[in-house]
């Protein structure tokens, strides 16, 4: 057996550790994907609690204002994550944040289970 030495091994070690993070995240990412999908939230639940997001984001999730988002039909663990940010601090936005940490965990899978259901159609484009 040869043991290799010089700039080769360490490209290949870099190489290896970074790949091996790159599996962490992986793994990491699917199973906090997973947990939001078992802990999918109530639709009409949400739609109570979403009464606090209608100023801005509106009962229909289009935008009311020109700073917030559509989120109407969005990925339901997408709200979830972005909530929970604005929750913890992690994405600022003084709205957000405000609502967000008046929101329970069940209220925050809620009110994504109800901007997530509802459903978005695209009309036909000038043009066609």
């Amino acid at each position: 057996m040869q043991l290799r030495t010089g700039p080769d091994r360490g490209r290949r070690a870099r190489a290896w550790v970074a790949l091996s993070c790159m599996r962490v995240v992986a793994v990491a990412s699917l199973a906090a994907a997973a947990s939001h999908a078992a802990a999918a939230g109530d639709v009409r639940a949400g739609r109570v609690k979403a009464q606090l997001c209608q100023a801005c984001h509106g009962m229909d999730g289009l935008s009311k204002v020109p700073d917030a988002p559509n989120i109407a039909g969005q990925i339901e663990g997408y709200l979830v994550t972005q909530l929970h940010a604005f929750k913890s601090g992690a994405r600022r936005n003084e709205a957000m944040t405000v609502v967000a940490s008046s929101l329970s965990d069940q209220d925050i899978e809620n009110v994504a289970a109800y901007f997530a259901a509802i459903d978005v159609k695209i009309g036909k484009l000038p043009g066609d």
